[in-house]
């Protein structure tokens, strides 16, 4: 393990903290790999806080932070099939080992090899923003010309999302606060800024008649604002709200095997799903990396440089 950032206890930032361990060993199913670079996501902070339980392997504290991660695998478990130690991979740390670390322990099914071309830092992209876009708008299907509403379109998956489906033909519509409509313009996104005008009536001018698909990113308040605005409330698909149902739409059904990161690879590759990547923090600056994500302003993808 070397240096990691996690968290002693749940709750907020002020539990979290630095520490010392011994490299992890893979257990049945598990590789043991040299983390280069880590991606980090809202998710991180939830599961520090408690909010996603079941997460967490049954690990006992500290418990080191981080769900995604690229680099070299050094070792590996029983019954791992398709990676050999040396293998650049990338893939998702279900086991609760987190990834803010020197080493850490991927579980094998989630993980892939990085294909010949593509970066280790955008490898480490892909597990969580790269796979859930292609999930959305696989779940969504929607035919070329159909419109789209991404609502909180600024962040890793938002980005990812709104490539991917102008990739596919489709014309989006975007919602985020202002220091995010420079790099969802420069996606092809229709921006509207909710901190400037209100997103019902400006989305209802751009779209009179309803949107085919709504995918949201926010949750709460904002989901129950925008739901109605959608042609089928079946095609409003929820990332991270799991109440969603309840106004007739559908939470995201993720897929997390390595056919859907090999996916994600092949699309990244192509450009379609190239990470806006707007901060890489060494490993020392980990708090200031997951602050700014958890504090809800920081638009693109944030990693961390662990090597």
């Amino acid at each position: 393990m070397g240096q990691a950032w996690g968290f002693g206890k749940h709750g907020g930032p002020e539990v979290q903290e630095f520490f010392d361990g011994p490299d992890p060993v893979p257990g049945r199913g598990e590789v043991l790999i040299r983390v280069d670079v880590a991606g980090v996501n809202p998710l991180d902070h939830l599961l520090r806080s408690g909010l996603v339980p079941g997460l967490d392997g049954g690990r006992p504290f500290p418990r080191v932070l981080g769900m995604e991660a690229a680099g070299t695998v050094l070792a590996l478990g029983e019954d791992v099939d398709g990676l050999e130690v040396g293998d650049a991979v990338f893939g998702f740390a279900l086991t609760g080992g987190g990834t803010y670390a020197e080493t850490t322990v991927l579980s094998a099914p989630h993980t892939a090899r990085v294909p010949a071309g593509l970066s280790v830092t955008v490898a480490a992209t892909l597990p969580v923003a790269g796979t859930t876009a292609v999930d959305v708008l696989d779940q969504l299907g929607l035919p070329a010309g159909a419109v789209v509403l991404v609502n909180g379109v600024g962040g890793g998956v938002g980005l990812a999302v709104a490539r991917l489906a102008t990739s596919r033909g489709l014309r989006v519509i975007g919602t985020g606060s202002t220091a995010k409509r420079e790099h969802a313009e420069a996606v092809g996104v229709r921006f509207i800024d909710y901190t400037a005008e209100d997103v019902v009536t400006a989305a209802r001018e751009l779209v009179p008649d309803g949107f085919d698909g709504i995918v949201d990113l926010v949750g709460g308040a904002s989901l129950r604002t925008v739901a109605p605005l959608a042609l089928d409330s079946r095609n409003v698909i929820a990332v991270g709200d799991v109440s969603v149902p309840e106004l007739g739409g559908r939470f995201v059904e993720r897929r997390l095997d390595r056919e859907n990161l090999e996916r994600a690879a092949a699309l990244a590759l192509e450009g379609v799903l190239a990470p806006v990547i707007t901060a890489v923090h060494p490993l020392s600056d980990a708090p200031a990396a997951l602050a700014t994500v958890e504090n809800g302003h920081t638009s693109g993808k944030v990693v961390i440089k662990v090597t």
